[in-house]
């Protein structure tokens, strides 16, 4: 009797170590998606600040003024009557 009373605490010692395990492998897993979620988050953020910062350069772009600044600045263009100014750093 008493060896039937052993092979029951083993076989539960066994099931409980499992289920101890299995609960701990879950908790693992559960924070690397947790920490994974997160790094996405501020991954999304990013994106979407670069996003919104395009969409203001694209909306600049179209505007008359952002037009004639390029002209001005790549081209070396100027208008009647302006001096241009040369500066010999750049």
């Amino acid at each position: 009797m008493k060896k039937k009373i052993k092979g029951k605490n083993i076989i539960f010692a066994f099931l409980l170590g499992y289920v101890c395990y299995i609960f701990i492998n879950q908790q693992i897993t559960m924070h690397k998606i947790k920490d994974e979620i997160a790094n996405k988050k501020l991954e999304e953020q990013k994106v979407k600040e670069k996003n919104k910062k395009l969409q203001d350069e694209v909306k600049m772009s179209k505007s008359n003024m952002y037009i004639e600044k390029l002209a001005r600045e790549r081209l070396g263009l100027t208008k009647q009557g302006e001096t241009p100014v040369i500066d010999s750093k750049n």
